[in-house]
């Protein structure tokens, strides 16, 4: 079993989405607060407009920044879908990063904690 690194705890959390670049405030609450929640050594969880997924994430670093990156599965408008994204810890406390949906949109987002 894979060691989680200590900054990983930064990650720890629920983590509200308040800005994705293809979709605007109304959307990204169409169905519940948009969020995002990192939980456990590996497991979180994505919600935004009609989508709901459930994350596998490894901790790691990119371009020498602490960085977790995750795959995802659920459900967009009752439709399976899936896909892949990363955050990382930017300025001012917010997490940033991008989230693809497989064969289908990607955006890039921006998360303040709550």
């Amino acid at each position: 079993m894979a060691k989680v690194p200590g900054f990983a705890k930064a990650f720890v959390g629920r983590w509200r989405i308040v800005e994705m670049d293809n979709w605007d405030g109304d959307f990204l609450d169409l169905v519940e607060e948009a969020h995002l929640i990192f939980q456990g050594k590996f497991d979180g969880e994505i919600a935004f407009g009609a989508l709901k997924g459930f994350l596998d994430v490894r901790y790691g670093t990119r371009d020498g920044s602490a960085c977790a990156e995750f795959s995802w599965e659920g459900h967009d408008e009752n439709d399976p879908s899936c896909g892949r994204g990363w955050a990382m810890i930017a300025s001012a406390g917010r997490l940033v990063g991008h989230f693809y949906i497989h064969n289908g949109d990607d955006s890039a987002f921006v998360c303040v904690r709550g």
